[in-house]
């Protein structure tokens, strides 16, 4: 009640107009129940179920890749899962990647769709999804308040007399031919 009476007293049009937008639109509440959901935690591994091994790294970067071993190849005992990071120059960094990638693999291989990478790749997949809704509907309501306003046009033309630029753009905009001769500038034809 308030909101109406704040906006009959509003002298911007357009902050009225938003109001009844947004009073209309329906919003999906399960893209917003998905982000409060926790992802479940990463797995933690003891070091006696893995073997780390350094390598020396193979590909772009030159003289220094081939001469140190910054790759790690990190390899689950009871699974048996072969994980291998080159991703940085640090030996560190690069062993924390594949401790990331190999909890990835073998939480995929014991939890299958409860797994924290399903469980992205599940939210990603909505996500993108309720893009592409959101772009649909953009469409459709703009394709609607084009309609809207040839019916508007068409309103304005029985309300009155209108000057003759008027009734030759309504003329044109439902499609029909005027008899409008093109200005010449006083150019011989």
């Amino acid at each position: 009640m308030f909101r109406a009476l704040h906006l009959a007293h509003c002298t911007n049009p357009f902050t009225y107009l938003s109001y009844i937008n947004l009073s209309r639109r329906s919003f999906s509440i399960s893209a917003l129940s998905l982000a409060d959901k926790p992802l479940p935690p990463r797995l933690k591994f003891q070091d006696a179920d893995l073997t780390i091994s350094y390598l020396k790294g193979t590909g772009p970067g030159g003289q220094k890749i081939n001469k140190t071993n910054s790759a790690v190849q990190i390899i689950h005992k009871p699974t048996g899962i072969v994980v291998k990071s080159q991703a940085t120059r640090s030996r560190s960094q690069n062993e924390k990647y594949a401790r990331q990638i190999l909890a990835d693999k073998v939480e995929q291989l014991l939890n299958g769709d409860n797994s924290r990478a399903a469980i992205k790749a599940d939210r990603a997949r909505k996500k993108k999804a309720s893009k592409m809704k959101k772009a649909r509907r953009k469409y459709r309501d703009l394709e609607k308040g084009q309609e809207g306003a040839t019916e508007e046009l068409d309103n304005v033309e029985l309300m009155g007399e209108m000057d003759e630029s008027a009734s030759e753009f309504l003329e044109h905009r439902r499609g029909g031919e005027t008899d409008v001769v093109p200005d010449t500038h006083g150019q011989k034809q």
